[in-house]
């Protein structure tokens, strides 16, 4: 005899859930008697709570956390997780700070890097140049040196790095950190010994500018090389930060009298922006009759002093009073700021300065005419 389809049918349904059924009853039998714990943080007090599901009833060690009313068979038990060291009534709440950088020097090391203009045009004193100076260079570096000594004498972990900044060329003349040659000099690091290394790297490379270029000499039309003292500054103050991270607070002081040249203007904004990315300040004292358009962006934009003396006899009260203190000290200080800034712009294709031009728009080169065609990145 044979059995009714429908009976078949339910047979079969009843046989293929029943593995499923005891499978799920095996894992819930498990859960039941293990538990799982699952860790939160309250956003209100910010301490850390463990739940945990647990077959007893309801079980609170939070004095402070309001009563729920249990489950049956299910439920819910909430531990306030404290430090070891202290007692369960009053957690500690640690906030969660990143570490500060670690520092070998105080905020007071400073790393000065000063950019020295050594034009001959400039410090000749020719009665034909407009911008002939009341200060003869000698005296100049009469006000300079003792300066720069006592930038080393106030602390004895200060650097100083000085760079001439001639018409044809740029080059390192003194740096404080660096090995003396001779054994005087190396018992201490006192006034002679500075005045008589920078002296002499001073007229060595005086000489070696003049025989660069002696064609633009005898033309009487050369500006300083006010772009390559940057980036030669720019590039020791990364050698020293790349030696590891602990260094001390750099900052660009330069030492400007000659005019700006517009012919550099691409080459010396480079340096001012790489300056500011790099968050290195550039100090500027003018000490010639014209403002600088150069420095005054320089200062304004890297956070930086500008200052041009009225009294050049008293030079070394303003290097001393204004550029000899330190960054951290600047906070606290009412050091002079800059009436205006010329933001004028300097032409790619006579490399004068305008007041209004054209820029392109797919490379920003600025010029006084109208072009076809961009001679920069040909675009028309």
């Amino acid at each position: 005899m044979r059995a009714a389809p429908h009976k078949l049918k339910g047979f079969r349904n009843t046989f293929t859930r029943f593995p499923l059924m005891l499978l799920l009853a095996a894992f819930g039998l498990i859960y039941r008697m293990y538990g799982s714990n699952i860790g939160s943080i309250d956003g209100r007090t910010g301490f850390t709570h463990t739940t945990r599901w647990a077959p007893q009833s309801l079980v609170d060690l939070d004095d402070s956390a309001p009563s729920t009313p249990a489950t049956p068979g299910k439920s819910l038990a909430t531990v306030l997780v404290t430090p070891p060291s202290k007692p369960q009534h009053s957690p500690q709440i640690i906030p969660f700070m990143a570490p500060a950088p670690s520092k070998l020097y105080s905020d007071d090391v400073s790393l000065l890097v000063v950019a020295l203009d050594t034009n001959p045009f400039f410090w000749g004193g020719a009665s034909s140049n407009p911008n002939t100076p009341s200060l003869s260079f000698s005296r100049f570096l009469n006000h300079l040196l003792p300066f720069l000594n006592s930038i080393i004498l106030l602390h004895q972990l200060n650097q100083v790095v000085v760079i001439a900044t001639g018409v044809n060329s740029c080059d390192y003349i003194y740096d404080s950190s660096s090995p003396p040659m001779t054994s005087a000099a190396s018992e201490s690091r006192n006034m002679p010994s500075v005045c008589s290394a920078v002296l002499q790297n001073l007229e060595d490379f005086l000489i070696r500018d003049r025989q660069i270029g002696k064609d633009e000499l005898a033309a009487g039309n050369g500006s300083s090389l006010l772009s390559g003292s940057l980036s030669l500054a720019l590039c020791y103050i990364q050698r020293v930060f790349r030696a590891g991270p602990l260094h001390p607070q750099p900052r660009i002081l330069c030492l400007q009298g000659s005019p700006d040249g517009p012919e550099q203007y691409v080459a010396v904004m480079n340096a001012i922006f790489s300056a500011q990315r790099s968050m290195i300040p550039i100090d500027s004292c003018v000490v010639g009759i014209q403002h600088s358009a150069f420095l005054q962006q320089a200062s304004y934009i890297t956070g930086g002093v500008y200052l041009k003396p009225q009294h050049l006899d008293g030079l070394f009260q303003y290097l001393s009073m204004v550029f000899a203190t330190d960054l951290q000290s600047r906070s606290f200080l009412q050091l002079p700021k800059p009436v205006g800034v010329d933001f004028r712009a300097s032409c790619f294709c006579h490399k004068k300065t305008i007041d209004m031009g054209y820029i392109c728009s797919v490379c920003l080169s600025i010029y006084c005419k109208h072009h076809k065609k961009c001679s920069t990145c040909g675009w028309n």
